[in-house]
């Protein structure tokens, strides 16, 4: 038997290669015969980079960048030759610099926190020559419009004094303008995102994303009217932005990078379509009989537009059994299977405790892997 293996991370505890290994593990303890495909996922968020560097011919270039609070960090770019001359592509991934998994809980504040970081790895991502820059969005701890990451890139916030703004999305509430020109050489930029979010409003950066940042009732409305004002600046003061810049689809992703990328001329893109197109899944999926997946938490955001809800209707559209395997499922039986999926596994079921799942994913999804064989396996 043929089992494609393609699972996005369990976010806090496993990346998607290291759920991988482990639900392959337990699947060969059971039927050391079957054939395993392995095609570990990402949708732009952490582990966007680590996916493509396994599958594409390019190199990991290390480089300084700081994190949501300003704090010396590391990560990388992934530079990749088209054999085919259509140019270089640098993949960088925004949660290396501002996600919010460098935080520690008591730390998150989208008032304060910054985008910064991410700046200097686009800029790091353009000095390598490349044509095309792919930013993976998601998973981010900043709720600045891009702010920070323009002003690494040469174009700085100034309030009405002329004075720089400081980090964060609050200071936005006072922003006049931009000062300078950024250094982006013309190089064409792509937001990998499934987020469709605008900017502002009800169901922009701040409203849907900034209470798992740590952001207030207040602070929510605070930081919605910031990035209004810094919306309309944008427009203004940049003239490759589009018009209604705001309210485009994709503009609200990552606490609004996508609207800052969107203004630089850049466009938005599946991040998720991207990846399965980039690492072949399709081919993969022609080839097997039973499709396992997953992720941290499968619950109602994951029937829009994220990993596992992408990989069961492609299974599903061609007749293929398709496994959840989650660290936590709260979605219902009929709302997953109208997306295509045949069953349903959790580790927080398995072991009890959210407690125990949290410490010990790999054993677990080994676990439920060796009984899921013995079920499936011819």
């Amino acid at each position: 038997m043929r089992i494609l293996i393609c699972p996005d991370k369990f976010a806090g505890t496993l990346p998607a290669p290291q759920v991988v290994a482990a639900v392959a593990a337990g699947w060969h303890d059971t039927a050391p015969e079957d054939e395993i495909v392995a095609r570990p996922l990402a949708d732009g968020g952490p582990g966007f980079v680590e996916v493509l560097a396994d599958v594409l011919d390019g190199h990991r270039l290390p480089v300084a960048v700081v994190d949501p609070l300003g704090r010396p960090a590391t990560g990388e770019v992934l530079v990749v030759d088209d054999p085919a001359g259509g140019g270089r592509t640098a993949y960088v991934e925004s949660a290396q610099a501002c996600g919010l998994h460098l935080l520690d809980v008591a730390e998150r504040d989208p008032r304060a926190t910054t985008s910064y970081g991410l700046g200097l790895l686009v800029a790091a991502a353009v000095e390598t020559g490349a044509r095309r820059v792919v930013i993976g969005l998601g998973g981010s701890a900043t709720n600045d419009g891009g702010a920070g990451m323009l002003a690494a890139l040469g174009a700085a916030a100034l309030d009405e004094a002329g004075y720089a703004l400081p980090y964060g999305g609050g200071a936005l509430v006072a922003v006049a303008r931009l000062d300078g020109v950024p250094r982006i050489r013309g190089v064409e930029l792509v937001a990998a995102t499934d987020v469709d979010n605008p900017l502002t409003g009800l169901y922009g950066a701040a409203n849907v994303y900034g209470p798992q940042k740590g952001a207030s009732r207040a602070d929510v409305l605070l930081l919605d009217s910031a990035l209004e004002r810094f919306g309309s600046v944008l427009e203004r003061d940049l003239p490759s932005c589009p018009p209604g810049l705001a309210a485009l689809p994709g503009a609200g992703a990552a606490g609004g990078l996508g609207a800052a990328i969107l203004a630089l001329g850049g466009r938005c893109e599946s991040g998720i379509g991207l990846v399965t197109r980039l690492i072949g899944l399709d081919d993969a999926l022609d080839r097997v009989d039973l499709v396992i997946t997953g992720e941290g938490s499968f619950d109602h955001q994951s029937l829009r537009g994220k990993v596992v809800a992408g990989v069961a209707e492609a299974a599903r559209d061609r007749g293929l059994p398709c496994v959840v395997l989650a660290g936590r499922v709260s979605t219902g039986r009929r709302e997953a299977a109208s997306v295509g999926v045949t069953e349903t596994y959790s580790l927080v079921d398995h072991f009890g405790t959210e407690a125990e799942a949290m410490s010990r994913p790999a054993e677990g999804l080994r676990a439920i892997a060796a009984r899921l064989a013995r079920q499936w396996s011819r």
